[in-house]
């Protein structure tokens, strides 16, 4: 079978190759927010949205124009990927079944989208390490209109290079390859099942009994965030100090993210790794994390520790977890099944009894069945009961 894999590098571009991604980088920005005004527009007027065909005709007017001419000095694939990009999202945020939001308009520096480079045959890659008189150097990739561009080759580049991204993250710039390998149809080494539940107490709790507790990664560097950000606060906007701690305060953030994401990497991989089919269940992130501010007429209750809860919720990465392991147990021939989430940490695991009543957990961790005593710790349970719920759906419909 064929699979899709991401192999990011840092690039080490000269100041003059910075200068031209930054104004590529722009041209980027104007077309989506002058393509997304145009497409609110005619929502507004009633008029049926423009394609993307039609927004890539327009494209080539507003290069070929006397107020956007500079349009034509950077590479088109990228302006052309911009607006595909726009239109997926706009369609995405009509799609009922899909939690996407309408497109937003683009600021600098903020939510940018990366500069997507799709034809192979432009990307070339020089992988020697040596330069003609034995010193060392880092490889180069050729990029259209920007020339050869170091960049810090940290693991091998498996497989046929399909594109590159070339996207800006807390003052450095980075490159994405994205390659296909063809593989042999995966046999997985293990046979087991296993059902997880994600809580915050204990970042996951598997049904053998396992947990697996996370360093907890925005706390760890709550206060130095806050402290770094009321800094932030007493510098005059825009000015050059501003721009020094907005930086600073930018590679934090890229730290904690940084930190999370090689901690569900590897949690993802050992998992995967361990057993063929896993469970977990279907969470419904958005909604379990939204404010209970309220409005100014309806107030919310207990507002404060709820957002405390949410903090921790979105600290955890459920989500990414969830992806994580889902095309890793592709690769390896397993199989990633969702079950409902309610009421899976208030019924008794026994097949017996299977009673389910809010009182059986008297307390965050503990569980007690009413009905047959059964004892056992409240997230434990749940992943058991994550398990056998999707053995059942298995039995019933097999994958």
């Amino acid at each position: 079978m064929k699979i899709l894999k991401s192999f990011r590098f840092r690039l080490e571009p000269t100041t003059e190759q910075s200068q031209c991604l930054t104004r590529y980088r722009g041209c980027a920005r104007l077309v989506w927010n002058k393509a997304l005004a145009l497409q609110k527009g005619r929502l507004e007027a009633g008029y049926p949205l423009l394609s993307y065909e039609e927004l890539a005709r327009l494209l080539t007017l507003w290069r070929h124009s006397e107020e956007y001419g500079f349009l034509a000095n950077a590479p088109v694939h990228p302006l052309q990927w911009t607006l595909k990009f726009l239109d997926r999202a706009i369609r995405a945020a009509f799609d009922k079944s899909s939690p996407a939001r309408f497109p937003t308009f683009k600021k600098k520096n903020r939510n940018e989208a990366g500069l997507r480079f799709p034809d192979p045959k432009q990307i070339k890659l020089d992988l020697s390490t040596k330069d003609a008189e034995g010193r060392c150097v880092l490889p180069k990739v050729f990029l259209p209109k920007i020339g050869w561009v170091k960049f810090r080759k940290s693991r091998t580049i498996d497989g046929t290079i399909r594109n590159a991204t070339v996207t800006w993250q807390a003052g450095h710039w980075y490159i994405s390859f994205q390659t296909e390998i063809d593989v042999p149809e995966p046999v997985h080494p293990s046979e087991s099942a296993v059902g997880i539940d994600r809580g915050i107490v204990h970042f996951a709790a598997l049904s053998d009994g396992t947990f697996v507790d996370a360093p907890g990664w925005f706390r760890r560097h709550e206060t130095k965030l806050a402290w770094e950000m009321r800094k932030l606060s007493r510098k005059k906007r825009f000015s050059r100090n501003w721009q020094k701690q907005k930086a600073r305060l930018q590679r934090l953030h890229a730290h904690i993210a940084n930190a999370r994401r090689d901690f569900l990497h590897k949690t993802s991989t050992a998992i995967s790794k361990t057993h063929a089919m896993v469970f977990v269940e279907d969470l419904r992130i958005n909604n379990m994390s939204r404010s209970a501010k309220g409005t100014r007429e309806n107030p919310g209750k207990n507002v404060r520790a709820k957002s405390g809860l949410n903090k921790a919720i979105l600290d955890q990465g459920w989500f990414m977890f969830q992806t994580f392991l889902g095309y890793k147990l592709h690769w390896l021939g397993g199989w990633l099944g969702t079950v409902p989430a309610p009421y899976t940490s208030q019924t008794c695991p026994v097949p017996e009894c299977g009673h389910k009543s809010p009182a059986n957990r008297p307390r965050q961790t503990t569980f007690r069945c009413e009905r047959c005593g059964y004892e056992g710790n409240a997230d434990t349970v749940g992943a058991m009961n994550i398990l056998r719920a999707g053995l059942a759906r298995i039995a019933c419909s097999p994958v």
